[in-house]
């Protein structure tokens, strides 16, 4: 104590500084009030499943409000609630949401779509029926009578829909507050309705008396840059003091620890020094923010200093020290001049940037943050996209620890990229079905090509296609004769073939299959016998030229007719009987019928369509001016694929082309859309029970994810052999197997099964109605001999019963037993099929109905986990589809999550079980890039290191850092967030820059995030996360910056302060400065697609129902970009009536929220994120010729000419230019502070003095004060 006081007094002996410390503060709101905590909580819950939203809905009724306790004991109450389904580390990113009150811009969105309905008055929450709103829930049965009769509402992809719910049912929507009594009354009512088949429920948030408050948002930066004094730009009118709120300084918010002394402690030990301790504080404190300038010398190592300074520190406070040096760098710089860089430092750093710069394209200064090897780009990247990855990772982690993956292990299956392969499958083009109209092998027209494969190896200039007597390149075309794009499809192909491109060309005709069609009525089948007879006659070369003759009578946009193939015929054949070629008897019919089953066969989708080495082309690039640019492409693309399998010797000359390239592992005999559609639904394996679907009563009870399990649980597999083999394929058949469809589903799969021991097949049951022991006996036979036979002798047996004669000889009564096969257990058997529980059938149907949203009797298949389905009544899936399965996954994920899972040494059915599941969780993750490896690093010396807690999942966080760049300002805080947030094995490697000859930072910044949210001493919530600049330098002119996301339009609101040029000398005490979120951006851009140019000038409007023009804005001639100034809620775009309407229709769009084929561009903004939308218009037919940018009158053009003549004649034209009594001068200023902005109503005052023309003055609003936008005096 004595010590204390003696150094107080020598202090204040010294001190000649007075005055207090002066700080900047500011925080920034949005325009929509404050929503509750609760629907937040249940908007979090919602992504994480419909079914937890629904639970917590249900739970959430018990929760007591603020009015009956704290705010503190509410909120925490609510937690417990929402908690109980989700992991710790979910829980910690619940309330990390919360504090970033994410899903606030979801509730508002609701609040929006129910004000555009709008609500009948006076109520506190509304049903709407179709379009009918009530408030009374004894009106909605007259309302439900007659929805029939108005059309359904759209529903958004953010709606809560009950999930027992009819789909042919009406649809309520009930809007309400989740918490109020009112709303569980009415939803109770609303859940029995719709688990009775009558509605379907849909709730939406409206909360009927919003709060008064504003939501306080955080995620974003603040610097406080200092300001060049070479020019005046302060101005010096004086600003009077403002109230500050208490809360903004609070005597324990600063650092407490100030050149060795810790401020906090010693308060808490001498609480009666208080005062004097607070002075001692603030000379310390200036003192240590003096900022005289530092010398060249002194500045060359100040990034390396830095560093040395930060892994000095202990490794739980470095990342503290590096936030506190980086965020203050211009007020610590010169005490950081004193420290000594070790050789070993400077040695390990400059090795790493070697590694970095060659593996990670980084130079010296740059910065990267991985997390589990995937690049977070922090200038892209706002916080609350980093939360989903945060997400997504968790769930990926958190299912393969249940799995039994862990550690080191579980990051090495995380890694592999299992990614669906954009590779293109290919079909076989070896059929007969195709008629070739060239062979470059074979004719003489190609007989001075040279003929030798290592020609491809010969060097050429780029872009030159090589011409050589191999069929390297096959150009398929499957058409229908009648189509009216397949003139323009065949002129593409003769216009290749009559250029000697070296392709070789084949024709598919698909016409009618029918026995007795007459080719005198069918122009279809006329053509393709025309194309046989004369290809008989003479040659398919000729026969071809004869169909391009018959295509050139075919007028532009009409169709084929049988009159244009008689006349060719008549003038190329005058001396035959034409009805002998095209009539019913014709003998000229050659692949009539084998090119439909070809077509069929293959899979490949609505006609017509071109195939190039069997690989179909995409329906956007058949357009004949696309599709000459694309084949030549890809001639040029698959030259160097032979290229090198010539100079590997994988290629050589004495080999059929052809079949090396229908060898590929990509050509598969059929390819089916329907499995490789990007957007693919996979079940959750991860749940793991020891539940079993032969208790029907639990099984009812479980949720979606531990039915699944349960059904996993319960499978028994076919398998090819009876081994102890890890298979990495797993089908699980669902069908009704006492149906012909479900049988042939699962004999198609056997059959397959047959060529491949990498495959294992169970079956699930969904019968076509209720099952009893009558109509399940094949179902029951099948169960039977999976329960109690080897796999081998299952798999027969069930062959059998698959069979359609023997399944209706078992129907028709036949004794099950006389189709036993050899081996089987026949007592056993007999046993378990006469057993009258059928359990299992009865939890199959319900797993189909709840988890697989099958109706009764449809099929699907579930290829680990995926699932493909529901197939449709008559949709063919045969053994070539399974066979496209089996390629697809092992060529993506098997294999490689096979050989992981084989290194952890589980014994083989389990290990299966795990590939299986692990498949199922890693492909369900949404594309996205390749994680990166980073093995090499030195991290002795140069790295900051947390080590995770032992014993659970961690994330894997590697940063690379510069700590004297504005990455630093923003990745520390953000890091020390992350480690309150989740568990991590945490690498920050320095990457400095040397011989710095400016000063690297000359800003202070802060970065406003928090963990959770935060409360007073009395239990209430604190106003909320704002940045605080505490003891701040005085003697520098400051300029205030925000930096957040950039679909964030922020504006300044209030303060009194010039925030361009803030001067602390002359402020009293704080500069309190309050930003406003103004407006969500929705950017895009939009395209021609008759020109694939943007339409420049074209006008879009953004609206509602009730008001359909709120904001517009204009297409920009660079790329298309367009901007648009929203908040949010539901939008319609459209475009602008006027000339963009007339001229231009919407074509497509992407990235929207209503279906493409919808007549109205619907567009949700519901979070903070960026929203970027696509859109194709296309002129209408009538408009062709039509300028956007001109008024159709000659009047307007303007050119070279006009402006020649406008400079010759002064713009005098044949009437006297009149001066318009309406003209307006309009004068655009831009104005930063408050300066320029006196300058600016100088300007103003003397321009109205001096002009008798009517003026309007323009301001760039977001560059203006607060100050300056309220002054009356401008409105």
């Amino acid at each position: 104590m004595g010590i204390l006081i003696a150094v107080l007094g020598i202090w204040f002996s010294s001190s000649l500084v007075k005055g207090d410390s002066k700080a900047v503060t500011t925080s920034l709101t949005t325009k929509w009030s404050s929503t509750p905590l609760l629907l937040e909580t249940s908007e979090f819950l919602s992504e994480e499943g419909q079914e937890k939203f629904w639970n917590f809905v249900e739970a959430s009724h018990n929760i007591k409000t603020t009015e009956h306790g704290s705010d503190y004991s509410s909120y925490h109450e609510m937690l417990k609630v929402a908690c109980q389904s989700l992991s710790p580390l979910q829980q910690n990113l619940l309330k990390f949401s919360l504090s970033l009150r994410s899903y606030s811009a979801t509730v508002q969105a609701f609040q929006q779509i129910a004000a555009d309905e709008p609500p009948p008055k006076g109520c506190t929450l509304f049903f709407a029926v179709h379009g009918e709103k009530t408030c009374e829930f004894d009106s909605l049965g007259s309302l439900l009578q007659a929805a029939s009769e108005r059309p359904k509402p759209f529903l958004f992809k953010g709606d809560h829909k009950y999930p027992v719910s009819n789909p042919e049912s009406p649809v309520v929507i009930l809007y309400a507050e989740i918490g109020s009594e009112e709303f569980y009354r009415y939803h109770k009512r609303l859940v029995l309705k719709a688990e009775a088949g009558e509605i379907t429920y849909v709730l939406r948030h409206y909360i009927a008396n919003p709060s008064k408050e504003k939501v306080y948002l955080s995620g974003y930066g603040v610097e406080l840059a200092i300001k060049s004094t070479e020019y005046k730009a302060k101005d010096d009118t004086q600003v009077k003091g403002t109230d500050v709120n208490a809360t903004v300084i609070d005597e324990n918010d600063p650092i407490d620890e100030v050149q060795g002394f810790l401020f906090g402690k010693l308060r808490q030990l001498y609480p009666d020094l208080t005062e004097e301790l607070k002075e001692l504080r603030k000379h310390l404190v200036e003192s240590t923010n003096e900022m005289a300038p530092l010398k060249v010398w002194q500045l060359q190592d100040l990034s390396f200093q830095t560093a040395a300074r930060i892994l000095t520190a202990p490794p739980v406070d470095a990342l503290m020290v590096m936030k506190d040096l980086s965020q203050n760098f211009p007020t610590k710089a010169r005490a950081i001049t004193k420290t000594v860089v070790s050789s070993e430092l400077r040695a390990e750093i400059e090795e790493n940037q070697k590694y970095f710069k060659g593996t990670l394209g980084l130079q010296p200064g740059d910065s990267a943050l991985f997390i589990n090897g995937l690049l977070i780009d922090l200038d892209t990247q706002d916080i609350f996209s980093l939360i989903d990855v945060l997400r997504n990772e968790a769930h990926v982690m958190e299912g393969l620890h249940s799995l039994g993956i862990e550690g080191l292990s579980l990051h090495n299956v995380l890694k592999l990229n299992i990614q669906p392969s954009d590779s293109d499958y290919a079909v076989d083009i070896r059929s007969p079905a195709i008629s070739w109209i060239n062979n470059l092998e074979v004719d003489s027209r190609y007989n001075s090509w040279p003929s030798n494969v290592q020609e491809l190896l010969r060097p050429t200039f780029p872009g030159v296609i090589r011409q050589i007597r191999k069929n390297f390149h096959n150009f398929v075309l499957i058409v229908d004769p009648t189509h009216e794009t397949t003139a323009e499809l065949l002129n593409v192909a003769e216009m290749f073939f009559s250029n000697h491109i070296p392709l070789r060309i084949g024709l598919v005709f698909v016409v009618n299959d029918s026995e007795d069609v007459d080719g005198l009525q069918d122009p279809g089948v006329a053509l393709l016998r025309a194309y046989n007879y004369v290809a008989q006659e003479m040659d398919n070369n000729y026969a071809f030229q004869t169909v391009m003759s018959i295509y050139n009578k075919v007028k532009t946009g009409d169709q084929l007719k049988v009159e244009h193939v008689v006349s060719v015929l008549e003038k190329q054949y005058p001396y035959v009987e034409v009805n002998s070629i095209l009539g019913i008897d014709s003998a000229y019919d050659q692949n009539r019928k084998a090119a439909r089953s070809y077509y069929e066969q293959t899979g490949v989708g609505p006609l017509p369509v071109v195939l190039f080495n069997g690989m179909p082309f995409q329906k956007d690039q058949l357009d004949p001016d696309d599709l000459e640019t694309v084949t030549m492409h890809k001639i040029l693309e698959t030259t160097s694929i032979f290229q090198r399998a010539v100079y590997l010797g994988e290629l050589s000359n004495d080999q059929d082309v052809v079949e090396y390239i229908m060898n590929q592992p990509n050509v598969v005999p059929r390819i089916n859309s329907r499995i490789l559609m990007s957007d693919r639904e996979y079940l959750d394996l991860t749940g793991m029970n020891n539940f079993y679907i032969d208790d029907f009563a639990r099984f009812t009870t479980l949720d979606s994810k531990d039915k699944t399990a349960a059904v996993a649980n319960s499978m028994t597999y076919l398998t090819k052999k009876d081994d102890s083999f890890v298979r990495p394929v797993t089908f699980w058949i669902v069908g009704d197997f006492d149906k012909p469809s479900g049988r042939q589903l699962l004999y198609d799969a056997i059959k397959h099964q047959k060529s491949s021991n990498n495959v294992r097949i169970s079956m699930i049951n969904n019968p076509s109605e209720d099952p009893n022991s009558q109509n399940t006996l094949v179902a029951k036979a099948i169960w039977a001999a999976l329960q109690t036979q080897t796999s081998n002798n299952a798999k027969n047996f069930i062959t059998k019963m698959a069979k359609e004669e023997i399944a209706k000889a078992v129907e028709a009564g036949a004794d099950i037993l006389e189709f036993a096969v050899g081996g089987m257990d026949i007592n056993i058997f007999k046993e378990a099929f006469e057993s009258p529980n059928v359990d299992f059938i009865l939890s199959h149907a319900i797993y189909c109905r709840d988890v697989l949203k099958l109706k009764k009797g449809q099929r699907a298949v579930i290829s680990n986990g995926r699932i493909i389905g529901p197939l449709e009544d008559g949709e063919m899936f045969n053994q070539d589809d399974f066979h496209l399965l089996e390629n697809i996954i092992l060529k993506t994920s098997g294999q490689k999550i096979k050989s992981q899972i084989q290194q952890l040494g589980f014994e083989e059915d389990l290990a299966s079980d795990l590939v299986m599941k692990v498949d199922a969780l890693l492909s369900a993750q949404p594309k996205g890039e390749a994680r990166i490896e980073y093995h090499f690093f030195e991290e002795r010396y140069s790295a900051v290191k947390l080590r995770p807690k032992e014993g659970e999942t961690y994330f894997d966080v590697v940063a690379i850092v510069d700590p004297v760049t504005r990455d630093a300002q923003r990745l520390a805080p953000l890091l020390l967030v992350l480690n309150q947030l989740i568990n991590m094995n945490l690498r920050v490697f320095m990457n400095c820059q040397s011989k710095l000859s400016d000063m690297p930072l000359k800003s202070f910044y802060r970065y406003v995030l928090e963990p959770e949210i935060s409360f007073t001493a009395d239990n209430s919530f604190a106003p909320g996360p704002i940045a605080k600049f505490l003891d701040m330098p005085q003697s520098p002119l400051f300029t205030l910056n925000l930096n957040t996301p950039e679909s964030w339009m922020v504006e300044s609101v209030r303060t009194p302060y010039d925030l361009d040029n803030i001067y602390l000398e002359e402020v009293d005490n704080v500069v309190a400065a309050e930003y406003e979120l103004e407006y969500l951006l929705l950017e895009g851009h939009c395209y021609d697609i008759t020109t694939g140019q943007p339409p420049r000038g074209l006008q879009f409007t953004l609206g509602t129902s009730a008001s359909p023009v709120i904001v517009d804005t204009i297409v920009m001639a660079n790329l298309g970009y367009f901007q648009l100034k929203a908040n949010p809620g539901a939008w319609t775009l459209r475009l602008r009536k006027g000339r963009s309407e007339d001229i231009y229709r919407i074509y497509s769009h992407d990235g929207t929220d209503s279906p493409p084929e919808a007549s109205e561009v619907i567009v949700v903004l519901n979070n903070f994120k960026s929203k970027i939308i696509k859109v194709k218009v296309q002129k209408k037919l009538d408009m062709m010729n039509e300028d956007l940018l001109s008024d159709g009158t000659s009047e307007n053009e303007s050119g070279f000419w006009e402006s020649l003549k406008w400079g010759f004649t002064g713009g005098q034209k044949n009437e006297d230019v009149k001066q318009d009594k309406d003209d307006v001068l309009n004068i655009f200023s831009v104005a930063s502070g408050h300066l320029y902005e006196r300058f600016l109503r100088i300007m103003m005052l003397s321009v109205l003095k001096h002009t008798k023309t009517p003026l309007k003055f323009w301001f760039l609003k977001n560059y203006l004060s607060p100050t300056f936008k309220r002054n009356k005096e401008l409105r």
